[in-house]
């Protein structure tokens, strides 16, 4: 009788990508998926604020309720999370899983509250990233030109904003590995996937990369 043999998954670093509300993250991180979508893969996390117009439930977030997110925090489900803006943000163990078992890179879109967490969870030794603004007034014009956000939210968004590049600036934790500055979006792309290379080579993506434009 004959027997098959699993190969075991390889399980990658997870990076988690971090910076203020507004810098552009999120695009980034969706063309890294775009480019090399068999090398990483999306961690989705749970929040309990309202989805925005063009936002699915499962594939940009798990939206929930205040008080079921609570309770599953508290039952240890969550490797971080944060109350960021009034609302729950986190990330369950299950997700970064499911990423991992794919053998792909797991990408976490969190805020500093949240890397911190993420950092002090030995097992995972994530490759922390920030990604930086020019200035505050460039942030402040692309918070605006989202259309998504009242006066208050954007008061309260650049308040954290100069809270999270002070502590950034500080890292008297050493929790970041390294920085990103988004000036201009293609440019910085550049920079994310020359500085992924740096730290994470046996990603290989700039191999991949060379293959995918033959």
């Amino acid at each position: 009788m004959s027997t098959s043999t699993t190969l075991p998954v390889q399980k990658f670093r997870p990076i988690v990508i971090c910076g203020p509300s507004g810098v552009g993250k999120g695009t980034l991180i969706q063309k890294l998926f775009a480019e090399f979508p068999s090398i990483f893969g999306f961690s989705v996390s749970h929040t309990t604020r309202a989805p925005r117009p063009g936002e699915q439930h499962g594939v940009h977030y798990y939206f929930t309720q205040k008080d079921v997110m609570q309770k599953e925090i508290d039952d240890g489900l969550f490797i971080e999370h944060a109350n960021v803006h009034g609302n729950l943000y986190g990330t369950s163990f299950q997700a970064v899983k499911e990423v991992q078992n794919q053998g792909k890179c797991c990408v976490l879109d969190i805020d500093i509250q949240g890397a911190r967490q993420v950092r002090a969870n030995k097992e995972l030794n994530p490759l922390v990233l920030f990604v930086k603004p020019p200035s505050m007034d460039i942030l402040e014009q692309r918070l605006r030109r989202r259309a998504t956000e009242t006066e208050e939210s954007i008061q309260l968004r650049l308040k954290n904003a100069r809270k999270e590049l002070e502590q950034f600036e500080k890292d008297d934790t050493h929790l970041f590995d390294d920085s990103i500055v988004n000036n201009d979006l293609d440019e910085a792309y550049v920079s994310l996937k020359q500085t992924i290379h740096k730290h994470l080579p046996e990603l290989d993506i700039v191999k991949n990369q060379d293959s995918a434009t033959k």
